[in-house]
C-alpha cells in the first residue's frame, strides 16, 4: 500500500509540472502559487519513495538475521567449549555440555564478577543479567553430545593407583573426604550445584585444584572445595587428576538428583 501510494503521488508530480509548463500567460501570482504547489507535491513523492526504500531495506536485513534462538546465542563459546559444549583438545577450556545448571550458573556469574578470574570469560559475560546467565547455563545443561576420548597419560600405575584411592576413600587423616561421596559414584555431578569431573583434562583440572589451595579461585561461602583441597598435596594434585583424566566417559553424563542425606561437608554451592 505504501508504494502504491508513492507512485500516485509521482505520477501527480508529473502532471502537474506538464500543466506549468502550459501556463505560459497566466500571470506571476498563479503561477507562483503553482510552484509552490509543485514544490509541496514533489517533496511529498520524495518523502513517500524514501519511506518504501527504508522499509524495503528493513525487509531484506530482517530476512538475512540469524534465528533468535539460544543456540545462535551462545555461538561465542563454541570456539573453545566446542559447538555443544562437549569440549576441545585444548586442556584448559573444559567441557560444559551435561553438567548441574546450577553449577554452570555459579560460574558464569563469578566470571561476570570477577571471584573467578579469566579475562576473555570476564570480558564476555561482564554485562549479561542473571537471567540471560541462567538460560546460558539450562542450555549447556541440557546438551548430551558424544563424549571426547579420555587421556592416555604417561604417568606410573602407583599414581593412577594413589589417584584412585583419594577418589573413592579420601584421606581419613586429613579429613578429606572420598570425591565420589559429593560427586556421585559415577563422577557426573550432583544437582543443583556440584559438578561432574570427567570428560576433563588433567592439566586442567591440577589448575583448578592448584588455584583453590591458593584461594585464587572460590566459591560461594562455606567453600568446602577449598578446604578439600587446600588438605592435598602436589603429588595427590597430580594423581587425582591422572586418574579423573584417564577414565573412560558415559555415553550419557547426567548429574545425581540433590541429595536427601547429609553430604561429609556443608557447601555453599549446594544452598
Amino acid at each position: 500500500m505504501l508504494r502504491l501510494s508513492a507512485v500516485r503521488v509521482a505520477r501527480v508530480s508529473i502532471r502537474t509540472i506538464r500543466f506549468q509548463r502550459r501556463l505560459d500567460g497566466t500571470d506571476q501570482y498563479k503561477k507562483k502559487s503553482i510552484a509552490s504547489f509543485t514544490f509541496h507535491v514533489m517533496v511529498v513523492s520524495i518523502t513517500c519513495l524514501s519511506a518504501v526504500s527504508v522499509a524495503q531495506a528493513q525487509t531484506v536485513r530482517a530476512d538475512r538475521l540469524p534465528p533468535d534462538s539460544m543456540e545462535e546465542r551462545v555461538a561465542a563459546c563454541v570456539g573453545c567449549h566446542g559447538v555443544k559444549g562437549e569440549g576441545t583438545d585444548n586442556v584448559y577450556f573444559p567441557r560444559l555440555s551435561g553438567k548441574p545448571s546450577g553449577y554452570l550458573y555459579n560460574q558464569l556469574v563469578a566470571f561476570r564478577n570477577g571471584t573467578r578470574k579469566y579475562t576473555p570469560m570476564n570480558y564476555l559475560l561482564e554485562y549479561l543479567p542473571d537471567p540471560y546467565l541462567k538460560k546460558m547455563a539450562q542450555y549447556f545443561s541440557d546438551q548430551n553430545p558424544a563424549v571426547l576420548p579420555a587421556e592416555n597419560l604417561p604417568v606410573q600405575a602407583s599414581v593412577l593407583s594413589r589417584g584412585e584411592s583419594v577418589i573413592k576413600q579420601g584421606i581419613p587423616a586429613l579429613r578429606v573426604p572420598a570425591c565420589i561421596s559429593c560427586h556421585g559414584t559415577n563422577l557426573n555431578g550432583r544437582e543443583p550445584g556440584i559438578p561432574g569431573l570427567l570428560g576433563l583434562r588433567a592439566d586442567y583440572i591440577v589448575a583448578q585444584l592448584s588455584a583453590w589451595r591458593y584461594g585464587t579461585r572460590t566459591a560461594r561461602a562455606p567453600d568446602c572445595m577449598q578446604s578439600i583441597a587446600s588438605a592435598l598435596s602436589e603429588t595427590d594434585v597430580t594423581a587425582v587428576s591422572a586418574w579423573l583424566a584417564s577414565r573412560p566417559r558415559d555415553s550419557v553424563q547426567r548429574p545425581l538428583a540433590i541429595s536427601r542425606s547429609a553430604l561429609p561437608l556443608t557447601c555453599g554451592s549446594q544452598q
